[in-house]
């Protein structure tokens, strides 16, 4: 099975070596590699070049943002299933993908996910992110898995479309929700640690809590899916839990 691993980045010269390096370690040889840069003026381009040997398609250009840019390597990937690994995090071990791929083989799935790490610029560890098997009906329950660690086949997309660029914050979980709650896919668990990141990021901001909220709520609606009243508490007892381990 090949596998297209999407890098999507902006003027990430300080990060990017680190996400390539841990792909080009990978123990697990058929990947495809595609980065789609906004059109970086910081060096980003040069590294880039330096690891052109790994690196199957590129773009440069403008973009609509994040998930602007994600759709557009998901349009020229032609893996059986589709990674997204953005340029600041990393596979934190060599067999991420091997794994990955003994358990698509085993379970026959359509989406597999695992568990994912936040790491300081010190590289120490600051949180994990330990999902679990899942249940129909668990997002209303705020309950969603990490989508950093999603492999989801090409099929899926084809089915169910792409990232809605509607969504500035949200579109990944929206995503998520529309395709593991609305339709009849089969989804696996692995309990590994696929990617590792670095905190931050705007939807950690408090305006980005506030507009992510919103999005959520918008998510359920354009899906048809009733928001319990108390999902936000639920949602965040979740996290809190993860953050106390």
């Amino acid at each position: 099975m090949k596998v297209s691993i999407i890098t999507v980045c902006f003027n990430s010269a300080e990060t990017i070596q680190n996400t390539f390096d841990s792909i080009r370690n990978q123990t697990y040889n058929n990947i495809e590699l595609i980065v789609i840069d906004g059109a970086s003026n910081d060096g980003t381009l040069d590294i880039i070049e330096s690891n052109k040997d790994i690196i199957s398609k590129m773009v440069s250009e403008p973009d609509q943002g994040l998930y602007d840019a994600m759709n557009k390597g998901i349009n020229i990937a032609n893996g059986d299933i589709v990674a997204i690994l953005n340029s600041d995090d990393i596979f934190p071990s060599d067999d991420v993908i091997a794994n990955v791929i003994n358990k698509f083989q085993e379970t026959n799935c359509d989406i597999l996910y695992g568990n994912i790490s936040y790491k300081n610029k010190k590289g120490e560890t600051v949180r994990i992110w330990d999902s679990s098997p899942y249940l129909k009906g668990s997002f209303v329950k705020g309950w969603h898995p990490p989508h950093p660690s999603l492999f989801v086949k090409k099929s899926v997309y084809d089915r169910c479309g792409l990232f809605d660029t509607d969504f500035k914050i949200a579109a990944d979980f929206e995503f998520m929700l529309r395709v593991f709650e609305k339709n009849d896919f089969k989804i696996s668990y692995l309990n590994e640690t696929f990617v590792s990141m670095l905190v931050g990021g705007r939807s950690n901001t408090l305006r980005g809590i506030i507009s992510g909220q919103k999005e959520i709520k918008m998510a359920f609606k354009k899906n048809n899916i009733n928001l319990p009243k108390l999902y936000f508490i639920r949602r965040y007892f979740i996290k809190l839990k993860e953050y106390l381990k």
